[in-house]
C-alpha cells in the first residue's frame, strides 16, 4: 500500500512515523513477530493505528500486507540493527518531527503519540517564549540563556527505563547524530541505539501501558488475556472488525448499542442486528462518515419507538364492553344474538334451537 498523507491539524506541525519491524525475534524462536495477532489484529497493524495521524509512515522491514498504507524501507545491510534501520526509515521522511516506534507494542494508543508530540512541541515553545533567567552573577546584571528545547521525548516503562522506540524526535537532531555516528564508525550498522539517543537533549513521560512490548510468548499471552478483560473487549473487537473490513471510521458506539436495544425491545429481538446492518448500509449510501451513521441511527431509533407507540395505542383503543365488529366474529356479550347466517340463536325462549330441534319438530308433525 502507498503512503497516507492526512491534512495537518490546525495549529500543529506535521509529523512522520518510522516503525522498526525487521528484528529477528530470537526470544520468540524466530517467529514473525510483527504478524503475531493480539486481539484479532497483527501487532504491526496495532502500532500503525496508533500513528494514523502521521503524514507519512515508513515501516522498515520486508513488505507485507498491512491494514493502513505505508512506505517501505530496508536497512543496509539487512539485519544491521536499530540504528541502521532508523537511518533507512528517516531518509524517507520530510516532516520536522518524527515518531519512532517498534512493531511490538500492543497497547500503544493515539493518545500516547499525541502526548509525545505535544511535549516535544511544547518544549520548543517554552524555550522560545521564556525570557532569559538572571545568572548567579546577579550583581553584574548578567543573565543565563533560556534552556535549549528538547530534541526528543521518550516513554519510560514501569521500572523507569527509557524506551527509545516509543518516542518522538526532532528530525533534524536525529539526522545530525546519525551523520556523526556514520562518519565516525564507517556506517551505522551494528551500533546500539543508546549511542544515538544518548547524544540528544531528552525529556520523558511515563506510560506503563503503552510501554508494554511483546518480547516473549509469555508477553503475548499476557497481552491477549488483558484484551479479553471486560473493560477492553468491546473496543478491541470493534477495532479488529474495522481493520479486517478496511474501515477507517469513528462512530458513536453507544448510539448504535442504544439503537439495537430499542429495536430488540420495541420490535423483536432479531430486529437488533438487522436494524444496525441497515443503518450501516444507509450511511454508506449517504456517503459514509460519522454524521451519516448518526443520522441513519436517529431515524431508525425514532421508527422503533414509534412502532412501540402504535402497539400501546391499539391496546388502549380496545375498550371493555365494545362489540367485536370483525367479519365472522361472534358477539359474546350477555343477551346478544349471533346473527351470522346459519348460526343458532341459543337465547332462552328462542324458536331456533339448532338443527336438532328442527328435526324433532318435523317428526312430531
Amino acid at each position: 500500500m502507498t503512503a497516507h498523507e492526512p491534512p495537518d491539524g490546525p495549529g500543529t506541525e506535521a509529523y512522520d512515523a518510522v516503525v522498526l519491524a525487521g528484528g529477528a525475534a530470537r526470544r520468540l524462536g524466530g517467529a514473525d513477530k510483527p504478524g503475531v495477532r493480539v486481539g484479532g489484529r497483527a501487532l504491526l497493524d496495532r502500532v500503525l493505528a496508533a500513528c494514523a495521524g502521521a503524514r507519512t509512515t515508513v515501516v522498515v522491514a520486508d513488505p507485507r500486507p498491512t491494514a493502513r498504507p505505508v512506505l517501505w524501507a530496508r536497512e543496509e545491510p539487512p539485519g544491521g540493527g536499530p540504528v541502521a534501520a532508523l537511518d533507512a526509515g528517516l531518509r524517507r521522511t520530510t516532516a520536522p518531527y518524527v515518531v519512532v516506534l517498534s512493531a511490538d507494542l500492543p497497547f500503544l494508543a493515539e493518545e500516547t503519540v499525541r502526548r509525545l508530540l505535544d511535549t516535544l512541541r511544547g518544549s520548543a515553545g517554552a524555550s522560545e517564549g521564556s525570557p532569559a533567567a538572571p545568572s548567579a552573577a546577579g550583581a553584574s546584571g548578567g543573565s543565563t540563556p533560556a534552556p535549549d528545547p528538547a530534541e526528543g521525548v521518550l516513554v519510560t516503562d514501569p521500572g523507569g527505563r527509557d524506551q527509545p522506540l516509543v518516542a518522538a524526535y526532532r528530525a533534524d537532531a536525529l539526522r545530525r547524530e546519525l551523520a556523526w555516528l556514520g562518519a565516525g564508525h564507517g556506517g551505522t550498522a551494528g551500533l546500539p541505539l543508546r549511542r544515538l539517543v544518548g547524544a540528544l537533549r531528552l525529556t520523558r513521560i511515563t506510560d506503563p501501558v503503552a510501554s508494554f512490548d511483546c518480547d516473549t510468548w509469555d508477553d503475548i499471552a499476557a497481552a491477549r488475556a488483558r484484551i479479553r478483560e471486560h473493560d477492553h473487549v468491546l473496543d478491541e473487537w470493534i477495532s479488529a472488525v474495522k481493520d479486517e473490513l478496511g474501515i477507517d471510521l469513528d462512530v458513536d458506539t453507544r448510539e448504535l448499542l442504544d439503537l439495537a436495544r430499542d429495536a430488540a425491545h420495541n420490535v423483536a429481538r432479531p430486529a437488533a442486528p438487522l436494524t444496525t446492518f441497515l443503518v450501516g448500509y444507509a450511511a454508506a449510501k449517504a456517503g459514509g462518515g460519522p454524521e451519516a451513521v448518526a443520522e441513519a441511527a436517529r431515524k431508525a431509533t425514532a421508527l422503533a419507538l414509534g412502532w412501540a407507540g402504535e402497539a400501546g395505542t391499539d391496546a388502549s383503543d380496545a375498550k371493555p364492553g365494545s362489540p367485536d365488529t370483525r367479519p365472522g366474529s361472534p358477539d359474546t356479550r350477555p343477551g346478544s344474538a349471533d346473527t351470522r347466517p346459519g348460526s343458532p340463536d341459543t337465547r332462552p325462549g328462542s324458536a331456533d334451537t339448532g338443527s336438532g330441534a328442527s328435526d324433532s319438530a318435523s317428526d312430531a308433525g
